[in-house]
């Protein structure tokens, strides 16, 4: 039985409004979090770690476990003064992509790009190397078999009360928010 997680902190604004937050954490998530617990009641999936059900599932079952662990990851990445940049994953970031600021600049217009509602990634994959993913849907870097490291929503309603239909003024606005020592813990995992 999977249940809504709690945020470790009251408010992201003015980067993410108290009402969005509310909002998207409280009645999106929420909801996925009931349609998975009803739709695999009795089958298979029922006591499989989201990870393990992305991996396996189609439909309806995916689509609720996928936008699960990709909201868990994103809302629990954020903070109100978070941890900068630095560590194993600032140094792969700077030998991939030259500076964190070029690395930034493709991550912002990725996440612009994705047609409709989706997710913007950066993942990694068993040897570390990283790269930035488009995802549709609620699709995302473990249905791939990478490491999902940081996300940014692209659903309209990760940002449309705050920023209306500025998708990329609001993806960066939320480089103020990032944890990285979140962010890096993932990687290091």
């Amino acid at each position: 039985m999977f249940t809504l997680i709690q945020l470790p902190y009251a408010s992201l604004a003015p980067v993410i409004s108290d009402q969005t937050l509310s909002f998207h954490h409280g009645k999106h998530l929420q909801t996925y979090v009931d349609n998975l617990n009803k739709l695999i009641a009795g089958t298979e999936f029922e006591g499989k770690t989201l990870e393990e059900i992305i991996r396996k599932s189609t439909g309806g079952i995916f689509n609720n476990a996928g936008q699960i662990l990709n909201h868990e990851l994103y809302f629990l990445q954020f903070a109100p003064k978070p941890a900068p940049a630095g560590g194993r994953l600032l140094a792969q970031i700077v030998k991939q992509w030259g500076s964190p600021e070029a690395f930034r600049a493709e991550f912002e217009a990725k996440g612009a790009g994705v047609f409709g509602s989706g997710w913007v990634w950066l993942a990694a994959g068993e040897a570390g190397e990283l790269c930035i993913l488009q995802c549709p849907g609620a699709d995302n870097p473990v249905a791939h078999g990478l490491k999902p490291i940081l996300t940014f929503d692209v659903w309209e309603h990760a940002y449309y009360l705050d920023y209306q239909n500025r998708r990329g003024a609001y993806l960066k606005e939320l480089w103020k928010i990032v944890d990285w020592k979140v962010v890096e813990e993932r990687y290091a995992k």
